[in-house]
């Protein structure tokens, strides 16, 4: 995408080493003077809305981290220990929100992105997880393009 239509909106980008994770959304913005923190409370206040459990990392330099997951029927199809992970990173004015599958962090509050390993938090997932998280994922992805603006 030519660097004039950045502004304009979102972009996808490939995940680091340019492989794209069967099932992960990144979403660049650009120009949008958002506070990040108010859109990490609205991300988690929307999650909880829908019934998932959050946790979220202490906020760095580097970003922060939610965490989100739901028991019930899911629990069958998604394994237990792994969560719906939301990164976001960057300024009010060029920021990225990175959306996957990755594992459950006991003590994701405590932790600070810097500490975490992106192994983790964004693993490569079966059939089954794919297609929950898609459709979680493209219900979150309209959310924060909303929140956004």
């Amino acid at each position: 995408m030519p660097a004039d239509e950045l502004g304009q909106g979102v972009r996808s980008a490939p995940t680091s080493g340019g492989d794209n994770v069967i099932g992960e959304k990144v979403q660049q913005f650009q120009n949008k003077n958002t506070d990040l923190a108010a859109l990490q409370g609205k991300i988690e206040d929307y999650l909880k809305s829908e019934g998932f459990t959050t946790s979220t990392s202490a906020p760095s330099s580097h970003g922060t981290v939610v965490q989100a997951k739901k028991g019930g029927f899911l629990r069958g199809v998604v394994a237990a220990d792994r969560a719906l992970t939301i990164m976001i990173s960057g300024d009010p004015n060029d920021f990225t929100v990175r959306i996957g599958v990755g594992k459950w962090l006991e003590h994701l509050g405590v932790a600070a992105l810097e500490t975490l390993l992106l192994s983790d938090l964004f693993l490569v997932v079966d059939v089954a997880e794919t297609a929950w998280n898609l459709e979680i994922e493209d219900k979150l992805v309209k959310q924060i393009e909303s929140l956004v603006g």
